[in-house]
């Protein structure tokens, strides 16, 4: 195994190297996350072999030329080194670089500090969990019911939407004292 290979932090380094990289392109990524997840795989050692149909399958590349094109600009630019088998018994040998390898806690430095801390958050154990579904449903069952839609639910013929329902209130009769 690779010494002090973390896969939070090598993946977070990683990221900010993308960002910075004006030359990569998505499918580049693509074949870059594909080869982090079969390093991952083989427990982040210093060298592995891959076989070409499997990583053009993890990451969604259909043609060769792409395949080949993206991992020798990946080995150029320094986010690995590729060593081409030739030998289709044997898969290539890949050997990643090491971006991660500090010991301190890594931090976005895009990350504003307006109201944020870099301790836990501590939530009372009286609150509610707010989840995306009860989100969704806070206030649904008022506005329909005070709505234009509860007649349309409860109508059963087929009527052209835009004569009762203005939403835009695009309408030549604007009330301009109504909120929007």
């Amino acid at each position: 195994m690779a010494a002090g290979v973390n896969y939070i932090k090598q993946l977070n380094a990683t990221y900010e190297k993308f960002i910075e990289d004006n030359r990569l392109n998505p499918t580049h990524i693509s074949l870059y996350m594909a080869l982090f997840q079969l390093w991952n795989a083989a427990h982040f050692m210093r060298s592995f072999h891959v076989i070409r149909g499997e990583v053009m399958l993890l990451s969604k590349i259909g043609s060769k030329t792409t395949y080949h094109r993206c991992i020798k600009e990946l080995d150029y630019w320094g986010y690995l080194q590729y060593n081409p088998s030739h030998n289709p018994f044997k898969g290539s040998m890949i050997c990643m670089t090491i971006f991660g390898t500090t010991d301190r806690q890594v931090m976005n430095p895009r990350r504003t500090n307006i109201g944020t801390s870099n301790e836990p958050a501590v939530v009372s154990i009286n609150k509610p969990i707010q989840t995306l579904e009860n989100y969704k449903n806070m206030g649904k069952h008022n506005f329909i019911e005070n709505s234009k839609f509860k007649k349309l639910r409860t109508n059963k013929t087929k009527q052209p939407v835009g004569q009762f329902l203005d939403h835009l209130k695009i309408s030549t009769d604007k009330n301009y004292n109504e909120p929007l």
